[in-house]
């Protein structure tokens, strides 16, 4: 009997950051009644799963990636019954739902963290370590938000560590019984119906208990100067290669659930800590940062970033240019242009691996140039001017400005709606069929009409630059995907009218692309 591929396998699945989707009740940030007012929307793109950023309690100290209670929802997102609504309104659409968990670190309100702050029963759930004797802290792990990664706490006369904010404590996996309260989470929302998670640094659940310290990287990178945590390898605060350990234990708490699917944020280090796992060992999936971190259009990042891939082809990737945390892809990668914007939509959906799509990624939104004062992000705040923080792509989404009792348009939000997107709202974008949003749904279509796309391998053409090439097969099919990643005119080549056409744009122009049957 043949085995039944799973549903996750190719899957496009819709990154929602609730916060700034739809503001459903005029309180001025978005929420669960937005999510499911726009259900239709989301399933008229054709994509087959949906991801809530956090929707559980929290102080937002980085808005919602400090869990201050698993079981429950943010009030300013509304109730459980609101959450279960979504849930229903996805099944009932063809599309699943997977909720953002965070579990390798809680908020410092949480009440595991109070009882573990004044020595009780879960003293040992966090990591804390004594300072040295001149105060300073434990070891030279540093904090990805800045500083060193600890903080002191003088009801417990020790030091906590903290990857991020210091309103973030390391929740200790190597506790048993930490452990098993973070596996909880998991089985407490699966038994309500959520299909999935994608897991919030799945690369940091283990530290080094002996604290030993991270080593130096000396590489004289942009990347090194872009942030004083990067002058360190983290491999002792986070990414060990026993994490491997940690994330097979989430992957049997999920697989007791029938058809459900975790994949998890690998932000360092993929390839040491379980990120580039075989589907029968640690997470279903996962993606790391170079797509994110990628700023240079052209074909060389992306055959890297594949070939790379290649090197672990027992790995099922999740493939994502674009998310909450780094600026929008056609600023990143060009001048913000919609031409930009649908070479990468392009590129992206003709991709080998689960596919993560962000919420206005289907308008080709271009990054939103916000002022200091305006900044709700910590990062924005700590390195300003050099790095403006992460609010630039998680203003409002814009749905249309003669609707304010379905936007954004009946309270201040909590984040400004961007100028640079008055022209490229939902509606507008609607009625025109050669828009960004529409030219999404017609490739998420080709992606479902094409099992070749979804399923089958790449191999890359060799093509003069700026072309990138790459031929998708499976069982017969052959299917070529070519882009022209460049502002210049795109060179002549067989490629352009090798085949059957199935989908092109701007053909003769800068940042062309076509997707054709091949014989």
């Amino acid at each position: 009997m043949t085995q039944k591929t799973p549903w996750w396998r190719g899957a496009s699945v819709y990154h929602i950051y609730v916060r700034s989707f739809l503001d459903s009740d005029g309180d001025g940030h978005g929420d669960l009644g937005g999510v499911l007012a726009r259900l239709d929307y989301i399933a008229s793109l054709g994509v087959d799963a949906i991801w809530l950023s956090p929707v559980h309690p929290s102080p937002n100290r980085d808005w919602g990636y400090d869990v201050s209670d698993y079981a429950a929802v943010h009030p300013d997102y509304g109730s459980m019954a609101d959450l279960e609504a979504v849930i229903e309104g996805a099944h009932a659409r063809g599309m699943k739902l997977l909720l953002d968990e965070v579990l390798a670190h809680t908020s410092d309100e949480h009440a595991w963290f109070h009882d573990s702050r004044a020595g009780g029963d879960k003293a040992d759930w966090y990591v804390w370590a004594p300072l040295k004797d001149d105060g300073t802290a434990p070891n030279n792990w540093l904090s990805a938000f800045g500083g060193p990664a600890w903080a002191y706490h003088p009801q417990r006369r020790a030091a906590y560590h903290h990857k991020f904010l210091r309103q973030q404590p390391k929740l200790n996996w190597r506790h048993p019984e930490a452990r098993a309260a973070a596996l909880d989470v998991l089985d407490f929302w699966l038994s309500r119906g959520v299909d999935g998670f994608r897991l919030d640094v799945a690369n940091a659940y283990l530290h080094d208990p002996a604290l030993t310290d991270n080593p130096v990287d000396d590489s004289d990178t942009a990347a090194r100067w872009s942030a004083a945590a990067n002058f360190q390898r983290h491999f002792n605060d986070s990414n060990l290669v026993e994490n491997i350990d940690a994330l097979d234990a989430v992957r049997r708490t999920v697989d007791r659930y029938e058809d459900r699917f975790v994949f998890g944020e690998f932000s360092e280090e993929a390839d040491r800590c379980g990120g580039f796992a075989a589907p029968d060992e640690g997470l279903h999936a996962g993606y790391s940062f170079p797509l994110l971190l990628a700023r240079r259009m052209g074909p060389d990042f992306i055959r890297r970033h594949m070939e790379m891939l290649d090197r672990h082809p027992d790995h099922w990737p999740c493939i994502t240019f674009s998310n909450h945390d780094v600026p929008r892809t056609p600023s990143r990668f060009g001048d913000g242009s919609q031409a930009v914007a649908q070479v990468m939509l392009a590129l992206l959906l003709t991709l080998r691996g689960s596919i993560l799509l962000y919420q206005g990624e289907e308008l080709g939104l271009p990054e939103a140039d916000l002022t200091r004062e305006q900044l709700r992000d910590p990062v924005g705040d700590l390195y300003w001017p050099a790095h403006k923080g992460r609010d630039g792509c998680r203003t409002p989404m814009p749905w249309a400005p003669d609707q304010p009792h379905l936007g954004f348009s009946t309270a201040t939000p909590w984040l400004p709606a961007a100028p640079e997107h008055a022209g490229l709202t939902v509606a507008a974008q609607d009625a025109d069929p050669d828009s960004s949003l529409n030219l999404s749904r017609a490739l998420l279509a080709l992606r479902r009409a094409h099992a070749a796309l979804r399923l089958g391998d790449l191999a890359f053409r060799n093509l003069p630059a700026p072309l990138a090439g790459f031929e998708r097969r499976l069982d017969g099919e052959r299917l070529l995907c070519l882009f022209s990643l460049g502002p210049d005119q795109p060179p002549a080549d067989p490629a352009w009218t090798e085949g059957e056409t199935l989908l092109e744009g701007r053909i003769g122009q800068p940042f062309a692309w076509r997707i054709a049957r091949l014989a």
